[in-house]
């Protein structure tokens, strides 16, 4: 919504302020300024003055977070990794899965950090260390919203207890994230209590294998299947993900990626008996 406001406000008379209840994402403010037009913020308001000029000039996507969230967490939990992903968007409101590794224990660190198109960017750098399971700070929930069903795996191999409180906005996703996730991590063995607002997870810790196999319904949501992929890396039995199509369209390219960084990963194709 505020994107759309201040998308219209380009073209309204006088000034467009909108005021966020909440850090939402900054990208349409950035680029607007990459164009040129000068965006204002303070505090938790930014405006603009209608009737401006937007300037041509290159634009620079760099590789998108939360796809890269799905390796950074398959190299935390997976011993001997050692992964660089290079040119990731690093938009202040997007690092919460950054930094709730790193207060889960994850090696993970930064180099090259620099700014293209108003936006900043980073190689991250992530090597295997043991995780400790934590009480997610409420500030970091927002901040990593899309990233939660990847980052409920690295709680699942984690030492200790994860608790995730303050997410209800996961009900309202693609699926029912909280309770989609819950089942799957059911389905494999982990122990974990739902709450409307979140979950607890009881990690596995080092044990070799951290939790079986088992078929799981992704219901069609693309972060799901592609979590419990990452999942299997851990699993003492093969992990079954029905109802993947979603994963082409949001991440083309993910299961060949996936086996270049030593995923086992096969895909099946139902064939239709009409």
């Amino acid at each position: 919504m505020k994107s759309c406001l201040l998308l219209a406000g380009l073209y309204a008379e006088g000034e467009t302020r909108v005021r966020e209840p909440a850090p939402t994402r900054d990208h349409t403010e950035r680029m607007l300024t990459g164009f040129g037009y000068e965006v204002q913020r303070e505090g938790d308001t930014c405006w603009l003055q209608g009737g401006g000029k937007l300037t041509a000039a290159p634009i620079d996507v760099p590789s998108d977070i939360s796809s890269a969230t799905f390796f950074l967490v398959a190299a935390a939990i997976s011993p001997g990794s050692n992964l660089v992903l290079e040119h990731v968007g690093i938009n202040p409101t997007r690092i919460g899965v950054i930094n709730i590794l790193k207060l889960m224990g994850a090696d993970l660190w930064l180099a090259n950090e620099h700014e293209v198109g108003g936006e900043p960017v980073a190689d991250l750098h992530i090597r295997y260390a043991p995780l400790h399971g934590i009480d997610i700070p409420l500030d970091q929930v927002p901040l990593a919203i899309d990233e939660f069903p990847a980052l409920f795996i690295a709680a699942a191999n984690a030492a200790g207890t994860t608790r995730l409180r303050g997410a209800e906005e996961l009900r309202v996703k693609e699926s029912d994230r909280i309770q989609a996730m819950a089942d799957g991590l059911a389905t494999i063995g982990v122990e974990h209590t739902v709450v409307e607002d979140g979950i607890d997870i009881v990690g596995a810790g080092e044990r070799e294998v951290a939790y079986g196999g088992g078929r799981i319904h992704s219901l069609g949501d693309h972060r799901i299947a592609m979590a419990f992929v990452i999942a299997s890396l851990r699993a003492g039995d093969e992990i079954v993900i029905d109802d993947c199509a979603n994963v082409a369209t949001s991440f083309p390219g993910f299961v060949e990626l996936a086996r270049t960084v030593g995923l086992q990963v096969s895909e099946e194709t139902e064939v239709s008996n009409a």
